[in-house]
């Protein structure tokens, strides 16, 4: 029979190889988690207040247990500086063992501008939990040759001293939007925090993400506040931390508060997709900003690990923002089209 130690080892490098392409985790839906995408889009938006939801159900036939995402964060405009303040939490759970992660941080953001140029700076700082349920594994003593996993068996497995980790984290990111066209970038795990639950050195890979987007006005005879406009908005949204890396491009179609969205992301170290996707407003106050917006989408395999034994990969979310009614106008920050233009 084999040793139980190997198994235990070989379970601590599959986690971390798990946990270096999962954990940091991409939403199709980019354009309504802005904040979790860049640091820099927090309070970037026609308004005073913003709440965004948003939860990934990803490959659910293929897992014993789930990978599950879920993303809230809060963002005040301050037109002062032409920034805000915000929080966000961010919770993952990976697999039957129930790996797990929540995290909280606080989100700062400044601008500044003319009417030719707004160009964004974001702050992040916060601290995360990383925990894991250990009697949820099964090891190669539970395993009869010829019966397979007794449910009643006991491990004799050495476990690690701990199950949870909590550490700082932090990051910042740029957003530079011109005219029709926004681009901006942020760095994310900057600190590189030691995420080990054994207390050998696990630092998490820093990550970067870019992403730039240019807004095709397709009735440019008609006002920005009239329900008949129509633009088409394609992006290019890239990922790296370390080996692995993604880059998502697609395009969106707006008009009549409805927008309709096609994507194809491609991965060098996991399983290419493409993504369809459907944007409602459903309330909209144009001459203020008040807006209430429900996504919707779905990653369809396209590679090895296809949608027949995945059964592809679900996200929702839900947006809500709404103005001060005791704000006066003229601290309204002055410059030219944000991004909430483009998201």
């Amino acid at each position: 029979m084999v040793g139980v130690k190997p198994y235990v080892l070989l379970f601590i490098l599959l986690l971390c190889r798990i946990h270096g392409y999962g954990q940091n985790h991409m939403y199709s839906q980019f354009f309504n988690s802005p904040v979790y995408l860049n640091p820099a889009l927090n309070g970037q938006f026609e308004g005073d207040f913003r709440v965004n939801l948003i939860y990934r159900n990803q490959y659910t036939s293929i897992t014993p247990g789930h990978l599950s995402y879920f993303t809230a964060s809060f963002d005040y405009s301050i037109p002062r500086f032409g920034g805000g303040i915000g929080l966000m939490f961010t919770q993952n759970s990976e697999g039957s063992a129930y790996l797990k992660k929540n995290a909280i941080s606080g989100i700062y953001s400044y601008s500044v501008g003319s009417e030719d140029y707004v160009l964004s700076f974001g702050l992040q700082a916060g601290v995360t939990n990383r925990s894991i349920d250990w009697s949820k594994l099964i090891f190669g003593d539970q395993i009869d040759p010829t019966l397979g996993y007794d449910p009643n068996s006991v491990s004799a497995a050495e476990m690690p001293a701990y199950n949870n980790k909590f550490y700082f984290d932090s990051g910042l990111g740029i957003n530079l939007v011109a005219g029709n066209f926004m681009i901006g970038g942020a760095l994310q795990h900057i600190n590189k925090p030691n995420e080990s639950f054994t207390g050998a050195p696990a630092p998490l890979p820093m990550r970067t993400t870019g992403h730039i987007s240019y807004k095709l006005d397709l009735s440019p005879d008609l006002d920005d506040n009239d329900a008949n406009k129509s633009n088409l908005i394609p992006s290019v949204v890239f990922y790296k931390q370390v080996k692995a890396q993604s880059i998502a491009a697609g395009v969106e179609y707006k008009r009549r508060d409805i927008s309709a969205g096609l994507w194809y992301r491609s991965n060098t170290d996991g399983p290419s997709a493409i993504v369809l996707s459907l944007v409602f407003d459903l309330f909209v106050e144009r001459t203020t900003g008040e807006k209430f917006r429900m996504g919707v989408s779905h990653d369809i395999p396209s590679s090895k690990l296809n949608y027949s034994n995945t059964s592809g990969t679900t996200e929702a979310s839900l947006s809500y923002q709404t103005v001060n009614p005791n704000r006066d106008s003229y601290q309204k920050f002055e410059g030219a089209r944000r991004c909430y233009d483009f998201y």
